[in-house]
C-alpha cells in the first residue's frame, strides 16, 4: 500500500470520531486514563495483504477542561528490529483533530 491509501484509511476511522460530542470524548479521556489505554485500535489487512494496526488516543490538548485532541496512527510490521529481537514501531501515517467545548474544530 502507498502512503496515500494508508491516509485514506487513517482518514476514514478518525472521522468516526468526528461524529463524537465533546462530552463523549471528555469521557474517554477518563477511560484511557484510568484504564491507561488508548481510546480505540484496529487491526486490518490491506488490499495487498499487508496487515495493519490502526490506534487512536484521546487527551485534553492543552489543559484539563479546554480542547481535545484525538490522533490516529497506522502502522505496518515493523521493518526494523532494535538488537535483531525488538521490533520498532513508527506510525506509516499520522492524523488529528481538535475539537473546543462548544464541539467546534480547530483550524478547520
Amino acid at each position: 500500500m502507498d502512503a496515500d491509501d494508508k491516509r485514506l484509511i487513517l482518514a476514514e476511522h478518525l472521522n468516526r470520531f468526528r461524529q463524537w460530542t465533546y462530552e463523549s470524548l471528555v469521557a474517554g479521556i477518563a477511560r484511557t486514563h484510568q484504564e491507561h489505554d488508548c481510546l480505540t485500535t484496529y487491526d486490518g489487512v490491506f488490499d495487498d495483504g499487508t496487515e495493519y494496526h490502526l490506534e487512536l488516543n484521546v487527551f485534553w490538548d492543552d489543559r484539563r477542561g479546554g480542547n481535545v485532541r484525538v490522533c490516529a496512527d497506522i502502522t505496518t510490521p515493523p521493518k526494523t528490529l532494535l538488537k535483531q529481537i525488538l521490533p520498532i514501531h513508527t506510525p506509516d501515517a499520522s492524523d488529528s483533530f481538535i475539537m473546543t467545548s462548544d464541539g467546534r474544530f480547530v483550524g478547520e
